[in-house]
C-alpha cells in the first residue's frame, strides 16, 4: 500500500460521528492537495476492506458526489442519522459539521 493511501485511510477512519470532511481536505491533511481524485477513488475501491465511513465524504461546497439515487439516498440518511442537518439546497454546512483532524 502506498504511503499516502495509507495515511489517507487513517484520517477519514478518524472522522466522528456528525462530522465530515471534504475530498481535498483529505487530501491536504495527508501532504498532497492535489489529491482530492485519489482520495475518491480510495474510498471507492477500499472503503470495506478498511471499514472506511464513505459517506462522511463530501465536496467542497458540502455537496454529496454520488449522483445515483439510492446511493445518494444512503448517504443522506447515513449523515441525518448521525445528527447532520441538511441546508435547503442540499448540502451539509462545512461551517457547522466540517471535521479538523489533529495531525
Amino acid at each position: 500500500m502506498q504511503p499516502f493511501t495509507k495515511k489517507a485511510i487513517e484520517v477519514m477512519k478518524q472522522i466522528p460521528e456528525g462530522k465530515v470532511m471534504s475530498y481535498g481536505q483529505v487530501a491536504r491533511s495527508v501532504g498532497s492537495p492535489r489529491a482530492a481524485r485519489q482520495v475518491a477513488r480510495i474510498l471507492h475501491s477500499m472503503s470495506r476492506t478498511y471499514s472506511i465511513p464513505w459517506h462522511r465524504i463530501v465536496n467542497a461546497k458540502g455537496e454529496i458526489v454520488i449522483k445515483d439515487g439510492e446511493g445518494n439516498y444512503t448517504q443522506k440518511l447515513l449523515l441525518e442519522e448521525e445528527g447532520i442537518c441538511f441546508e435547503e439546497d442540499g448540502t451539509v454546512s462545512l461551517s457547522r459539521y466540517q471535521y479538523f483532524p489533529d495531525l
